[in-house]
């Protein structure tokens, strides 16, 4: 992102927005898994469940691509300054409405709302303020961020919840509250780009020219599919351990494994990238991701499961980054925020349709056969891939 403007320096923007993403990651994974427990205090059916999950994404759904157009319109600032403003008022709802289930799912619709526009504009930020050769480390950078939130989200409940089997709800939402506050002031000292005074020029036909750019189809696919696949690892993974008598334990830590390697990747990024080619590296990642998968389909032993489990980490983590440098060079500049709401768009859908494939596979199947599938679509994904292709070199300001 460039240094050198007026206002907060341009590593302390860095800093501030990388802040700000640990932070509303971190409150959004703690809100959700506190609600179910607020669920399951008020004896909520089990289908109700699904609808307090289900309430979480279905109005970012329906407003991710409008958010994308007001980021390019109105500028990342006020967008990224909406979204905390939303979170924080999620958290009141959490805090004075949790009682009832309409209030936990009028909550739960608020949060995602507030989390859809913090980050859509944060990563319309991040491509807006980021010279072209530096995207693959930017977003290697936020997405650790955001990794790293939602790393510590579910810790939060340990503090502020106690040691019970349903922890202390109330403290938990208090606490998330209260966490939520200092991002308005966060987002208030993000400079916005300037790129959204160009978005009105451009903004007649901006996403029909947007479909049109090459390759981002592609790149949208192959985002959709990896997000899944992680969506996946983290419920069949547990389903598999279940059919082969491996220990809950055991299971949390393979995951914790696969976590932290796909941090570790993302953390690296720019270097790989710079060694082998975005390219090159998004297609072998992805097929690094689908061997991983494939090799849990036979009876390992634990250390060879932690070495498989770690290998598809490595490959899932560099997946999504690695899409969004192709969105944000090949979107023009004013386009670039509804480039990312269109991605978010197509994970949300690959969030809701493949998992629920995978749950009627699984009925005949098991978790080995969801596994193998979920591997025959990275490798799908990863044959999408090898037709894309940076645009012709520009101006990094453009």
């Amino acid at each position: 992102m460039r240094p050198g403007e007026r206002g907060v320096p341009g590593r302390a923007q860095v800093g501030l927005l990388l802040t700000h993403t640990v932070v509303v990651q971190a409150v959004t994974f703690v809100l959700r898994p506190a609600s179910a427990y607020r669920a399951l205090e008020l004896d909520v059916p089990p289908a109700w469940l699904g609808v307090l999950g289900a309430s979480f994404a279905v109005v970012p759904l329906v407003l991710a691509v409008p958010a994308g157009h007001a980021v390019d319109r109105l500028g990342e600032r006020r967008i990224v300054l909406a979204g905390s403003g939303l979170l924080a008022v999620a958290g009141l709802g959490y805090v004075l409405l949790a009682d009832t289930v309409a209030g936990l799912v009028a909550a739960s619709m608020l949060l995602g709302t507030g989390h859809l526009c913090a980050v859509v504009g944060q990563q319309a930020l991040v491509a807006n303020r980021t010279p072209a050769d530096r995207y693959d480390a930017a977003f290697g950078y936020y997405t650790f961020a955001a990794s790293l939130g939602q790393a510590c989200g579910p810790g939060l409940i340990v503090v502020f919840g106690g040691d019970h089997p349903i922890p202390d709800t109330g403290a938990i939402f208090l606490g998330a509250a209260a966490f939520a506050v200092p991002l308005l002031a966060a987002a208030a000292f993000l400079r916005p780009s300037g790129h959204h005074r160009t978005a009105a020029g451009a903004a007649a036909g901006g996403m029909r020219d947007l479909l049109r750019q090459p390759g981002l189809l592609r790149a949208l696919t192959v985002s959709c599919v990896v997000l899944a696949a992680v969506d996946i690892t983290l419920v069949y993974l547990p389903a598999l351990g279940a059919e082969r008598g491996i220990a809950a334990g055991t299971i949390g830590l393979l995951l914790g494994l696969r976590a932290v390697a796909s941090m570790a990747s993302r953390l690296l990024l720019g270097r790989l990238v710079a060694a082998v080619g975005r390219r090159r590296l998004l297609i072998g990642t992805v097929v690094l991701a689908a061997a991983g998968l494939a090799l849990l389909l036979p009876p390992l032993p634990l250390w060879a499961m932690a070495v498989v489990v770690t290998v598809a980490g490595l490959g899932l983590g560099a997946g999504q980054p690695l899409t969004m440098s192709f969105l944000a060079e090949s979107a023009p500049a004013g386009l670039r925020g509804r480039a990312m709401s269109l991605r978010l768009t197509g994970n949300r859908l690959g969030q809701v349709l493949i998992p629920s494939a995978a749950g009627v596979l699984a009925a005949g199947a098991g978790a080995a056969g969801v596994l193998a599938c979920t591997a025959a679509g990275l490798a799908g994904a990863a044959v999408a891939a090898t037709g894309l292709h940076r645009p012709p070199a520009t101006d990094p300001s453009s």
